[in-house]
Order: structure tokens, then C-alpha cells, then sequence
């Protein structure tokens, strides 16, 4: 259930840039959490004598709970509330991240990796649902911008500290210190919400489409398509980096918190960039559907060319273009949501993501998974690289011409 049109303009001026802030931050939590197990994989390899193959498995059992896992929090966020759903799925995955650094081996590990997926499903539904139904269409670009934001800064942190951390510690204090460290989040949270939360409850409330309905539309599996080939890529890097940077091109576990740090703050700060200067362009006159297709079809050229020359390159030229990798990254992120909620529209957008995320993290089961199965049988990363570029191809045909037109779609129902 969302909240009516003639409800919303009320409901918008209850909700500012603390709310989105703590938004941003949550994703910023979910991606620390998520990827540290790739920061601290060359440990673990090691330490509990761990191949490729499992490793990639660990990856991807992830996305295993983390794609239903939007569906049913798309689901309890109009059960619900977005609100609470999220704060739900936040303790669900710092509990199961904090667990982790007691883990002795791969069967736990797995275990703890599908727990902290169905968790983190909880993020994208709920707060892509928050911010169309609260931020007009003109400021979508600054608010998707904070949150993609958090999205990079998430793994910079954590491969970046995280790394260093873990080359003082080791990396099960990593996992226990983050794990507790996510739930001081709740504090704030449902604070800053408790207004808001109340506002709703008392609000007109109409049903929003389904998510058969949702899938009759040619955009969702566009915008799917989009949103899984540019994930491919971006995956590779989340999960890989580090492996690829310490095994292939040998760097000290130092030398990669350092690089992959580097890389993921020029990706943040390109995607705060991207996300005002869209609104700036749209302020200017210039449409929805122009903006959010420039930039998506840019991003994914640049991301493209910017990874061959990684994986073809000497050492300062895989250092320089994983750089220019992360600003093309921060081209795509604010708008591949933004997208979304431009369609979908304020009630229908929590399923709309919800839909979306989940056919587009499939990625998330595949590259890890494909990736190491690559390495392990050539010896190299480089074909692994070549696919993932391959794919991000596809994708600028998904967002230029597969989606007709980005604007919103005519549901045909009527507040009761």
C-alpha cells in the first residue's frame, strides 16, 4: 500500500535530507557489510584452504536470498511500512556480518552469507519506495545521487580501512567490529522516522500495482536487462578486485586497500557530480528520458573501454583505468533507480524496484560464479574481463533503446 497522490504533498514536506541522508548511509552499511568478505578473501583463502571455485561460490550465494529477498521486501513495505521493513532487514544482516569473524569454515560461511542477503534485500525496495513517493521528479537526480553515494563509499571503506584493518587484526575482528558497529544505524533511524511513519498510517491509502501487473510491461524487463548488464561489470569489480589485484598483478593486500580505496572515492564523488548536474540539466529544460539515457549509454562505454585497458595494460595502466572505471560507474548509478522511479511513479515504485533489482542482481549469482570458474580453468583474468565488458554492452542497448521512452506509465487506477 502507498500513499495516495493528493496525500503525498503533505507527506513530502515531512521528509528532507536527514531522511535521505540516513538512506544513504544504510546503503553505505549494506555495502561494507557485503563486500568485506571480498576484501578479506585473500586471508580466508588461505587460512581456511579455499579454492577459486568456492570462493566465488561465497559470492554468489548472496544474491541466492538477496534476489527474493526483494520481492518479499517490496511486499512488507506496503504490508507494513518502508520504515520499518528496512530496520528490519539492517539488524537481520549486521547480526549475520557480526557472526561471520566466528566462522571456521565453508559451510558456516555459506550459511551466513544467505542470511546476510536476505537482509540486505530489504535496502533498494524500501528506499527507492521512500524517495519516489517523497522527492519530486526534478530532484531525483540529487537524491539517487546521495544514495549512490553510499553505494561507492561503502566499498571503498571497506577496501580501503577495511583492508588495512585486516592486515593489522585479521579479518574475523573485521567482521565482529562492522557487524556491531551497522546497528548503532537503528538509533537514528527510527527517530528521524517517527513522524513520517505516523503521517502515513493516517494518510489516504490506495493498492499499488501488483507485480504481475508490473511484468506485463516491456520497461521492467528493459530497464532488468539495463540494470543486470551494468551490475556484471561493477560485481566483477566488487568481488574480484582485490584477488585479481594481489594474485594477478601483485600488490601487497596494503597496495590494494589503496587502489581499490582510490578508485571507489572517484567513483562517490562522480556520482554526487552526476546525480546534481542531471537536475541541473532537467531544471534547464531538458527531459527525463534525454538525461537518463545520456548518461547511461556514456557510462556504459566509458566502463567498457576503461576495463580492457585494465585487463590488457602494465601496471600503471590497470591502476589509471580501473580509476577512469569508477567515473564512469558514478555516470550510471543515480539514474539506473532514478529510472525506475520515474516509470513506476510514487505507488507503484516499491515494486517496481523490488522487480527490477531482483532481475537485475542476477549478475550478483552469475559473475562470481563464472568468474572463478574462468580463472580456474585458463589461468587468467583476462577472459573474464572480456565477458563482463561483453555484457555491459548489451546494457546500453537495454537503457537507449529498449525502453522507448522514460516517463511515467499510465496505471490505469484511481485513488478510491
Amino acid at each position: 500500500m502507498t500513499v495516495a497522490a493528493d496525500a503525498l504533498p503533505q507527506s513530502r514536506a515531512k521528509v528532507g535530507a536527514g531522511i535521505v541522508t540516513l538512506l544513504a548511509v544504510a546503503v553505505f552499511v549494506s555495502y561494507v557489510d557485503r563486500g568485506n568478505v571480498a576484501t578479506a578473501a585473500p586471508l580466508m583463502k588461505d587460512e581456511l584452504r579455499l579454492s577459486a571455485s568456492e570462493i566465488g561460490l561465497l559470492f554468489s550465494a548472496f544474491y541466492w536470498t538477496y534476489i527474493p529477498a526483494q520481492l518479499l521486501a517490496g511486499w512488507l513495505a506496503g504490508r507494513i511500512n518502508a520504515y520499518a521493513t528496512l530496520a528490519l532487514g539492517l539488524g537481520l544482516w549486521s547480526l549475520a556480518t557480526a557472526a561471520t569473524g566466528f566462522a571456521g569454515g565453508f559451510a558456516v560461511l555459506l550459511a551466513l552469507r544467505l542470511a546476510l542477503g536476505l537482509g540486505e534485500g530489504a535496502i533498494f525496495p524500501c528506499s527507492s519506495k521512500i524517495i519516489a513517493q517523497h522527492i519530486p521528479e526534478r530532484r531525483l537526480g540529487a537524491a539517487n545521487g546521495a544514495i549512490a553515494t553510499g553505494l561507492a563509499l561503502g566499498p571503498a571503506f571497506g577496501t580501503f580501512c577495511g583492508g588495512l584493518f585486516i592486515a593489522r587484526y585479521g579479518w574475523r575482528a573485521s567482521f565482529v567490529l562492522l557487524g556491531c558497529m551497522s546497528l548503532l544505524w537503528l538509533v537514528p533511524w527510527l527517530n528521524a522516522t517517527r513522524d513520517v511513519r505516523a503521517a502515513e498510517r493516517a494518510a489516504v491509502q490506495v493498492p499499488a500495482p501488483g507485480f504481475l501487473a508490473i511484468l506485463k510491461r516491456r520497461e521492467i524487463w528493459a530497464a532488468s536487462l539495463g540494470h543486470f548488464c551494468g551490475n556484471y561489470v561493477f560485481y566483477f569489480v566488487i568481488w574480484w578486485l582485490p584477488l585479481y589485484l594481489v594474485k594477478a598483478r601483485g600488490f601487497t593486500l596494503s597496495q590494494m586497500a589503496v587502489i581499490g580505496g582510490a578508485m571507489y572515492l572517484i567513483y562517490a564523488a562522480n556520482c554526487q557530480a552526476t546525480g546534481w548536474l542531471s537536475d541541473l540539466w532537467m531544471q534547464k529544460g531538458a527531459s527525463a528520458n534525454r538525461v537518463r539515457k545520456t548518461f547511461l549509454v556514456v557510462a556504459g562505454f566509458g566502463a567498457t573501454i576503461a576495463m580492457m585497458a585494465c585487463a590488457v595494460g602494465n601496471a600503471t595502466v590497470c591502476v589509471g583505468s580501473l580509476f577512469a572505471a569508477g567515473f564512469f560507474f558514478g555516470f550510471a548509478t543515480p539514474h539506473i533507480y532514478a529510472v525506475g522511479q520515474i516509470l513506476a511513479g510514487p505507488r507503484a515504485a516499491g515494486n517496481w524496484i523490488s522487480v527490477q533489482n531482483c532481475l537485475g542482481n542476477f549478475s550478483g549469482i552469475l559473475c562470481p560464479l563464472v568468474t572463478g570458474f574462468v580463472v580456474d580453468r585458463t589461468g587468467s583474468y583476462f577472459w573474464a574481463i572480456a565477458l563482463a565488458c561483453a555484457i555491459t554492452l548489451f546494457g546500453i542497448v537495454a537503457w537507449g533503446v529498449m525502453i522507448p521512452k522514460i516517463a511515467p506509465l499510465d496505471w490505469g487506477e484511481k485513488p478510491a
